[in-house]
């Protein structure tokens, strides 16, 4: 069979079936303007929910002044390398020592990007010997890494949250397991989609029971989540239980990188066994510098993040008076559950843009299981108190109208 033929089919694939209707719209919309609550989209401004800009640094003053001052400074060539051959600098060394200090861990490694680095993490830690228990519900990053693993059914994936299931699962493992085989169990520590928190507290006492290291990949929850911002672990008082701490300049910092913050004997040898790091360029100069400046801005202005919080705690509470159904979340996500098939959401997001200017991401399968459709609304430092009121109206009156017209003959 013809390679093309059977890669473009799409018999069994009802993602294409369906991206042909919702392109431009659920998928792949287009959004101009500053980064901000307001941005245009259609050609007529909306009030946004759908960035990854927790405390609103894409557009902050501060951020904007290093970003082109090292950008004039460096040039977006520099390093000319990858990081191992060519490319290392002050800049990455320091910043590294900052995110292992703020990750309250003894070291941290950088990387270019947050998916790649997490795919290739699992495949520099484990060998085809090693066994790996994960959320069924891990972002795409986690579930990827486990596909590559070259050890063949010795992967288990444990029902979401479910903390016995886990147990049940490393039971079945424990049986298994010879002495010379290791065990590694990966969880997000918010999920992206949900909003829910992982229950960090219950899989770390598992330990007690069953050797085994914790990576948890908390890309939602760094720099948002805790006294400090430090992030799930923090938040929940057990960042000591982490052996491994993915976090993400992606999210809260509103930049590019990655990193794992752990043990300086790990760190040191993951520098020589990360694939996506030894064999490709590393990040400009200037993205590397300004990440310094968005670390600093999340240790040290505490304000963005109860800024952020206030109009997540205030969506959130009107919406479930509205009886809108957004599940347990505990973050700035908001998730809305809608009853309806992905073609009515698709159509209910149509017209919260059309009728009322609201501008949220409508979300089914693959990028959340299948049955499940949703909104997704993301609470930013950019967002005023005020934003609620208009949104929760628009939320529900498109609800109600999208449930009106499917009732009618």
């Amino acid at each position: 069979m013809d390679l093309f033929e059977k890669f473009t089919a799409s018999a069994d694939d009802p993602l294409v079936q369906l991206s042909h209707d919702v392109h431009g719209l659920a998928t792949f919309p287009k959004l101009t303007g500053d980064i901000g609550r307001e941005m245009h989209y259609g050609g007529r401004p909306h009030l946004v929910w759908s960035l990854n800009n927790y405390l609103g640094l894409a557009n902050h003053p501060e951020v904007r002044a290093a970003d082109a001052e090292f950008a004039r400074r460096y040039g977006l060539a520099t390093p000319m390398g990858s990081r191992m051959m060519s490319g290392e600098t002050d800049e990455l060394e320091n910043l590294e020592r900052e995110l292992a200090a703020y990750a309250r861990k003894p070291a941290a490694v950088f990387f270019n990007y947050g998916y790649q680095g997490m795919v290739s993490l699992i495949d520099a830690l484990v060998t085809r010997s090693d066994w790996i228990a994960y959320d069924a519900q891990c972002h795409a990053c986690i579930i990827d890494g486990v596909r590559l693993h070259q050890g063949r059914g010795r992967t288990r994936a444990f029902a979401h949250n479910d903390v016995d299931r886990l147990s049940a699962r490393l039971a079945q493992i424990q049986r298994k397991r010879r002495a010379d085989e290791a065990l590694l169990v990966i969880t997000d520590g918010v999920y992206g989609m949900s909003g829910a928190q992982a229950p960090l507290r219950d899989i770390i006492a598992l330990k007690e029971r069953y050797e085994f290291r914790l990576l948890v990949d908390d890309a939602h929850g760094f720099g948002v989540l805790g006294p400090d911002g430090g992030g799930t672990g923090e938040a929940q008082g057990i960042q000591d239980g982490i052996d491994l701490y993915f976090g993400t300049f992606a999210k809260a910092g509103a930049s590019l990188g990655a990193f794992v913050a752990t043990a300086e004997d790990v760190a040191w040898k993951l520098r020589y066994a990360v694939r996506s790091q030894i064999f490709a360029k590393g990040l400009p100069l200037p993205i590397v510098a300004g990440n310094r400046v968005r670390l600093r801005l999340m240790r040290t202005r505490p304000e963005l993040r109860r800024r952020a919080w206030s109009v997540a705690t205030a969506l959130q509470r009107a919406l479930r008076d509205e009886g809108m159904d957004i599940g347990d979340t505990a973050s700035l996500i908001t998730p809305v559950f809608l009853p309806m098939s992905p073609m009515r959401s698709v159509e209910y997001t149509a017209r919260m843009r059309a009728e009322h200017g609201v501008f949220c991401s409508s979300v089914t399968y693959p990028v959340v299981p299948a049955g499940v459709t949703q909104l997704r609304l993301i609470a930013t430092a950019d967002h005023e108190l005020a934003d609620v009121p208009r949104t929760v109206r628009a939320i529900t009156a498109a609800y109600a109208d999208t449930v009106g017209a499917a009732a009618s003959p």
